[in-house]
């Protein structure tokens, strides 16, 4: 029985984990880096998406004035109260302008990916900072446009004991401004890695690779017979009785025995 002729420690072939081989470079064709030209229309590309996504803040700002609900007060001319001291309206504006703001970040992470799929840097950060600016404005537009901030002229005006709505306010106010671009963030960068194209792999060409034949030998003819052990398989084939020696009881003449 002889020992496997595979030499010790050779790598599989095709091992995705095998390190390239010395001298080695990838082979033309794949994916190019960007020249100074894709990176300014990168650049001018998040720009845009930024602008337009502080644009559509003033929509923002229309629907949490629209559907915020209101916190009623009454005055009996000494003071204001609220009229009803256990109602959630105050918290129920800050809700109302969160999930505006993550359905706006999922709506415009959405449409940028459509009209970019390859994605990039650039549109992350105008997604980014269009969300921030657009929650801001909305922020402003909201109170602006709502109830006024003057609670004491506003109580004398409508007069003893009459309901009217309290200032349009944000208590948690880091909490509203950042969802609009976190959720734009985290749905962009998911449609990406979902759905986005892919690079294809670089090829490595073994550039000064030796020849298989050579790899455990040196010359044109080393081969199986050049790796350790193959001279002791030899020798221990050919033992007596073997067919390519002779033993003491073989059939020699007696002249040979002599």
């Amino acid at each position: 029985m002889t020992a496997p002729l595979t030499p010790p420690h050779q790598p599989r072939p095709h091992d995705p984990w095998q390190a390239p081989p010395s001298g080695s470079h990838a082979v033309p064709g794949g994916p190019e880096p960007l020249d100074a030209a894709d990176r300014a229309a990168e650049l001018k590309q998040g720009a845009v998406v930024a602008a337009l996504l502080t644009v559509a803040g003033v929509a923002l700002g229309l629907l949490w004035l629209w559907l915020a609900p209101r916190v009623p007060l009454v005055s009996d001319e000494t003071a204001v109260f609220l009229k009803n001291s256990e109602g959630e309206e105050a918290i129920g504006a800050d809700g109302t302008f969160v999930l505006l703001g993550l359905a706006f970040g999922l709506v415009s992470a959405a449409a940028v990916f459509l009209c970019r799929r390859r994605g990039g840097i650039p549109l992350v950060v105008g997604l980014a900072l269009g969300g921030l600016l657009g929650s801001l404005l909305a922020w402003g537009i909201g109170t602006w446009l709502g109830p006024t901030s003057d609670v004491v002229a506003h109580a004398r005006e409508v007069g003893k004991g009459v309901t009217f709505d309290a200032p349009l306010k944000l208590h948690a106010v880091g909490a509203a401004m950042l969802a609009w671009p976190i959720a734009a963030m985290i749905v962009h960068l998911g449609l990406t890695a979902l759905f986005g194209p892919r690079d294809p792999e670089p090829e490595w060409d073994a550039h000064g690779e030796p020849e298989p034949g050579a790899a455990f030998g040196e010359g044109p003819a080393a081969g199986p017979a050049s790796w350790p052990g193959a001279t002791a398989e030899k020798g221990s084939a050919a033992g007596p009785g073997s067919a390519g020696g002779r033993g003491p009881d073989d059939g020699g003449t007696a002249e040979e025995r002599r």
